[in-house]
């Protein structure tokens, strides 16, 4: 098997199990709580509360809304196919077919595991939070908006993945309002942010990222914050500059992609006028730790 096989393979592997991780979250905390998940994931949840609660039908053990799900993806993996990538497709379409499975099979307790909602909401965001990071990291997707974002994005000017989602989100949390009171949409609020912000770290502290920052101050005061903020080290020199000739020095770290975020707003502190370069992505070979 080529190298470039076993590596797709992995990485799907990985990505399955992110969508085990995200089912676990809903499965076990966010459906007992009666709470919603954003996107199209929470559209099938409002649909299968339709089905189950108010129309009576599909009322067995098995929870429809990851099969809901699924069905809603279909038509959006044609687009992927058509006009996103067929790669793209590919990665969807496993993590779809995962996600509905373990959804569907894994067991929702009759019982709420924690009483409290808010408890909950924020318990099943850092677990789903979680699962998404790390299928995200691994080159998944879990379709729905995904595709109808980097489609938009693709062929129309002014739209992005997060302008659509937010837009989709919030009609869903609306419904849940006028359905089933401000409270459980302020908390299905909560798990959703909370989701997001566990998405944003199990993602982007997995993507390295080479720094390379020009001052004119004493790089010893960024250097002394790398080291304490981060435990990190990083390498500094004096340089001159072409044009004007004047002494300017040059720090270099490799931290990820989240490290550096928090970074990039100290920098603002202790050098306004610093001239900052990153590349993400960089292949790192010796001993570097990941820091989760």
């Amino acid at each position: 098997m080529k190298q470039n096989q076993k590596d797709f393979i992995s990485k799907m592997l990985t990505a399955v199990l992110g969508m085990l991780v995200f089912s676990a979250g809903i499965n076990f905390f966010i459906v007992p709580a009666g709470l919603y998940n954003g996107g199209m994931l929470g559209i099938s949840q409002l649909l299968r509360t339709v089905f189950v609660k108010y129309l009576h039908i599909f009322s067995g053990n098995t929870d429809i809304a990851g099969i809901i799900n699924m069905l809603l993806n279909i038509p959006l993996c044609f687009i992927a196919w058509f006009y996103v990538s067929k790669m793209f497709f590919v990665r969807t379409f496993i993590c779809v077919v995962s996600q509905t499975f373990f959804l569907s099979f894994l067991p929702i307790p009759s019982t709420p595991v924690v009483s409290d909602a808010l408890t909950a909401s924020i318990i099943g965001g850092i677990i789903a939070g979680t699962g998404i990071g790390i299928a995200l990291r691994s080159g998944g997707s879990s379709g729905g908006l995904d595709i109808i974002g980097m489609y938009f994005t693709k062929h129309f000017k002014g739209f992005s993945v997060g302008r659509i989602s937010l837009l989709v989100n919030a009609v869903i949390y609306g419904i849940c309002a006028l359905l089933f009171g401000i409270q459980t949409a302020i908390y299905c609020i909560i798990y959703s942010a909370v989701s997001m912000l566990m998405t944003d770290r199990a993602h982007t502290q997995n993507i390295n990222t080479e720094v390379l920052i020009f001052t004119k101050n004493n790089p010893v005061r960024i250097m002394d914050y790398i080291v304490r903020e981060f435990n990190r080290d990083a390498t500094w020199w004096e340089a001159r500059g072409g044009y004007t000739e004047g002494r300017t020095y040059m720090v270099m770290v490799i931290l990820s992609k989240y490290e550096y975020a928090h970074l990039r707003r100290e920098l603002r502190q202790i050098d306004e006028h610093a001239f900052v370069m990153e590349k993400d992505g960089i292949g790192i070979s010796g001993h570097f730790d990941k820091h989760l």
